[in-house]
């Protein structure tokens, strides 16, 4: 039996997903009738997505079906960070979407030091992109995950895995 349990909290979107929601979203695009003669378009490469559509209208009616599209798929909404509308080419509009992956530095640190503070017998070790959890109960670690769930407004999507 091993002396220390742990688990892992991380922020991961399944891209899997992702690529669903992008092919739900163009059949509905593509069947709508106020997207009819539009160059509306989504491209995925890696953890970017682009949005092309002609007006700014159009582009924001489009994100909000890729929203709903992310929703019913489970892909959190805390993971997609906008950037700007730009004019592109043939009097088009593009943004760019970006997949958050990973908890940011700082943030795991608050998240941490919020560990440390709450009293709970564990420990709280900053690696990489993830946050591991450690303790010699079960419980503390249970404890520390419901701390963690509790908090109403982190900036990112919480995941816990590698359970030992």
């Amino acid at each position: 039996m091993a002396s220390d349990f742990s688990y892992d909290v991380v922020s991961k979107v399944d891209m899997t997903e992702v690529k669903n929601s992008i092919d739900q979203a163009e059949k509905e695009v593509s069947n709508r009738y106020d997207f009819k003669n539009t160059k509306t378009s989504f491209t995925l490469e890696e953890e970017t997505i682009k949005v092309i559509s002609d007006s700014e209208y159009h582009l924001e009616l489009v994100l909000d079906i890729l929203r709903s599209k992310f929703a019913k798929r489970g892909v959190s909404l805390k993971s997609l960070e906008y950037g700007k509308i730009e004019q592109a080419s043939q009097g088009t509009v593009r943004q760019v979407v970006t997949l958050r992956q990973g908890i940011p530095i700082d943030e795991a640190k608050k998240l941490a030091k919020q560990i440390k503070e709450s009293g709970i017998k564990v420990q709280a070790t900053i690696q990489g992109d993830a946050l591991r959890i450690t303790a010699k109960d079960k419980d503390a670690l249970q404890s520390a995950q419901k701390l963690i769930l509790s908090q109403p407004d982190l900036p990112y999507d919480v995941a816990f895995e590698n359970y030992r």
